[in-house]
């Protein structure tokens, strides 16, 4: 059985937005009374510099919108987005559209049927027998999943398969009259845009994907809610994640690299998803990991925030354009259940 191999990385993104400047230019007046100087300080603190959107509120603000028009304005953006990373990570991997057997599309800030998989297969060229998979409200870990999926069909079918994650969190910044609470100001200070696409192939050059695993607490489903309101989606998402985080993380790590006769001291290569300062910092903590470690996984928060799906996947494209890329490499990514996702990827050719 082939092993299915990350061939080429696409990735998209809209325009930039430093975070002072959105601080200042739009919530600073958005967050109002006491609530305003907490929010300053998480904004400040966010570990994020600059992130992209594709709704800039300094621009637009859709912060009164109706969930409808929220969802118009979602494929209009969505679809070149997931064009131009398709396009990159199809040239990356040599390979036109019409090759691709399986097409995996992950996103949970938007919804529309015909959906992001079906017309981007009809403007991309795709063949009428490409198969169809798309992943929705998984959330930030849904490209570990994702990839899962891709590379079994790739074991079995000894076919391409397509990856795209594309998210537009910018669509979902709630009315200034909405309920505020800290849990919401931490999404509005770390979420951004992006698409990423990955193609996997039968073998051949690129990162071998040699496992996928995962863990769930279902006892903490309610630290991470993603809810679909009136008003767009409302994030919900409790200051106890990261303490979740820390009774799985060793164990779901320790019991994945254990079944490929390696040890956390012999990966050169992480990225572990950044869903804010302090997940790192629990990572970092719980895996025993020196400082640079997680110097993809900061770097990206900061020059591109929290994108949710897409995040790993840009962490990973970063870490494979490195002078000296690394041999081994496990992501980590974490979202509603909770759910603790690892993929171990080795370096080929």
């Amino acid at each position: 059985m082939s092993v299915p191999v990350i061939a080429g990385l696409g990735a998209a993104q809209p325009p930039s937005a430093r975070q002072d400047e959105l601080w200042e230019g739009f919530f600073s007046r958005h967050f109002t009374g006491a609530t305003r100087s907490l929010a300053e300080r998480i904004f400040a603190h966010s570990g994020v510099t600059t992130r992209q959107a594709a709704v800039n509120p300094l621009l637009e603000d859709v912060s009164d919108w109706p969930t409808e028009r929220r969802m118009r304005r979602y494929l209009v953006e969505a679809l070149p987005l997931g064009k131009e990373a398709v396009g990159r990570a199809l040239t990356a991997a040599g390979l036109d559209a019409g090759d691709i057997g399986l097409f995996v599309v992950c996103s949970c800030t938007g919804y529309a049927t015909p959906g992001l998989d079906i017309l981007l297969a009809r403007d991309l060229g795709m063949a009428p027998g490409t198969q169809r998979m798309f992943v929705g409200h998984m959330g930030c870990y849904a490209a570990l999943p994702g990839l899962g999926a891709a590379s079994d069909f790739v074991a079995a079918r000894g076919r391409p398969a397509l990856l795209l994650c594309a998210e537009l969190t910018s669509l979902h910044i709630q009315p200034s009259t909405a309920r505020v609470d800290t849990q919401q100001i931490v999404s509005h200070a770390l979420f951004s845009d992006a698409a990423v696409a990955a193609v996997l192939l039968p073998g051949g050059p690129g990162y071998a994907l040699r496992e996928v695993t995962s863990v769930t607490d279902t006892s903490t489903a309610d630290h991470m809610t993603w809810d679909v309101t009136d008003a767009g989606f409302r994030m919900g998402l409790s200051p106890k994640v990261p303490q979740v985080l820390s009774r799985h993380v060793r164990g779901l790590v320790d019991d994945l690299l254990a079944r490929h006769g390696t040890t956390i001291d012999e990966l050169d290569g992480w990225a572990v998803h950044p869903g804010g300062p302090r997940i790192l910092n629990v990572v970092e903590r719980e895996l025993g990991l020196p400082a640079q470690a997680l110097a993809a996984s900061r770097a990206t928060l900061d020059e591109h925030g929290n994108c949710s799906s897409p995040t790993v996947l840009l962490i990973l494209d970063r870490l494979q354009r490195a002078s000296v890329p690394p041999e081994r490499i496990l992501m980590l990514a974490f979202g509603p259940g909770l759910t603790l996702y690892a993929v171990l990827l080795d370096r080929q050719g």
